[in-house]
């Protein structure tokens, strides 16, 4: 079926709510979407040293993320291939070897197969040059962003990105040298709703004055000028944004006005002593990439989607958010502060104040829209009886005018959702 009304002519746009909470279209999902699409697996900064690994869930599959003696990076599905065992237990570390605790198998940090206790009983057919760790059918980066898909036909991952490499390119343009870096630390919580409501909440600006009025309050009260335009004018965003469509079911906000704290402007939060620095920061961005660029990277604000589950948010801090289903009603989330390599102690103090402040799982925004996540979850469970959910807004105006408080985007995510759930139905 379809999960979607889209009736242009009538500027209508309904969804089925059955798919927040149908196992069956979540078994669905897992064969159509996380099993043919691009999907995060990590930032190479994460690794960085040979015999550097991580390990963790990426589209349900149990995987290590490890550097080689020889500097490579390598993804390999975490399950021994004797027994099936987990191999890797640690959630990081560092290893010449991954070790199988049930009957001693081990491999190499390439993924081969390095030892079998007792090689000697194996006799016939058995050839140990194939058993190496599995590896995902493709693995790519784009500017240290590494991905995995399980599909071999699946395009290359720079022609998946398409325009929202342009985007990704804003972010690591804040680096002098173009290396950014995962700081260390995790934030890890659970929400007790679907996967894709995540996707609508990292953009939908229209929720912003209600549901995180106590934020607004506090970038006000700390010298962020926030216009609010007349509520009569039907805008009730306090920025003035865009929606935009980058194809492949990706999209993103683009904040063109609103300065809550991106990367080289002051505010009086950061005190007097931070004015000369945070100017060094901007001259620098403007003798490399141009007085143009230089505002771009860092007066504007931006949350960009990767369908289907990566979100990168470019604004009072860079945070890079995954997030996975266990269950039709329940996601796993994770996300990794992100800065430049050069920056230095008090610049990253003041990241990390602003990951901590506002997205962290403590913050201003985070347990806000975890609530009202749980409350729609919640609500859904009335969907046989009210089976649509309303997403017409600004349906009406030309994409270059869809305002970041207009549901383009969102609808933009769940057409090429729906055009993946109709394939080979």
């Amino acid at each position: 079926m379809s999960y979607i009304i889209d009736d242009p002519v009538n500027q209508r746009f309904l969804l089925h709510r059955a798919v927040h909470v149908s196992p069956a279209v979540l078994a669905e999902e897992m064969d159509k979407v996380f099993a043919k699409c691009w999907i995060y697996v990590g930032h190479g900064s994460e690794l960085a040293k040979p015999g550097d690994f991580v390990t963790r869930k990426v589209a349900g599959r149990p995987v290590i993320f490890a550097r080689d003696a020889e500097g490579a990076i390598g993804c390999f599905f975490n399950t021994c291939r004797h027994r099936g065992a987990v191999v890797a237990t640690k959630r990081e570390g560092n290893a010449r070897r991954f070790f199988c605790v049930y009957h001693g198998w081990s491999y190499g940090l390439d993924g081969s197969l390095a030892r079998i206790p007792g090689e000697d009983a194996y006799t016939g057919s058995f050839d140990r040059n194939e058993y190496g760790l599995k590896r995902p059918p493709r693995f790519e980066q784009y500017r240290d962003f590494w991905f995995m898909c399980l599909d071999p036909d699946a395009p290359a991952l720079q022609a998946y990105l398409g325009r929202a490499t342009e985007y990704i390119d804003l972010v690591v343009d804040q680096s002098p040298s173009g290396t950014m870096q995962v700081i260390s630390g995790t934030q890890e919580y659970a929400v007790a709703a679907n996967w894709k409501l995540m996707v609508e909440n990292s953009v939908d600006d229209y929720h912003l004055p209600t549901t995180h009025s106590t934020w607004l309050n506090f970038m006000a009260n700390s010298g962020v000028t926030i216009e609010r335009p007349p509520r009569e004018a039907g805008q009730v965003l306090p920025t003035k944004g865009y929606a935009i469509s980058l194809g492949n079911g990706h999209f993103t906000t683009d904040n063109v006005n609103f300065r809550g704290r991106p990367v080289a402007h002051w505010i009086p939060l950061y005190g007097e002593a931070a004015r000369d620095e945070i100017d060094a920061i901007r001259q620098e961005l403007v003798e490399r990439l141009g007085p143009e660029r230089a505002e771009r990277v860092a007066n504007t604000n931006r949350n960009l989607v990767i369908f289907p589950n990566l979100v990168i948010n470019d604004g009072s801090s860079v945070t890079i958010r995954t997030f996975f289903p266990d269950g039709p009603e329940r996601m796993e989330v994770t996300a990794w502060a992100l800065g430049p390599v050069e920056e230095d102690e008090s610049a990253r103090a003041r990241r990390l104040d602003a990951f901590l402040t506002f997205y962290g799982p403590g913050g201003f925004a985070t347990p806000d829209d975890v609530e009202a996540l749980e409350l729609v979850q919640q609500g859904m469970a009335n969907w046989r009886s009210d089976e649509w959910s309303e997403m017409s807004r600004g349906m009406g105006k030309p994409e270059s005018e869809q305002l970041n408080s207009d549901e383009h985007h969102l609808r933009t995510f769940w057409r090429h959702w729906n055009r993946m759930m109709q394939e080979n139905a």
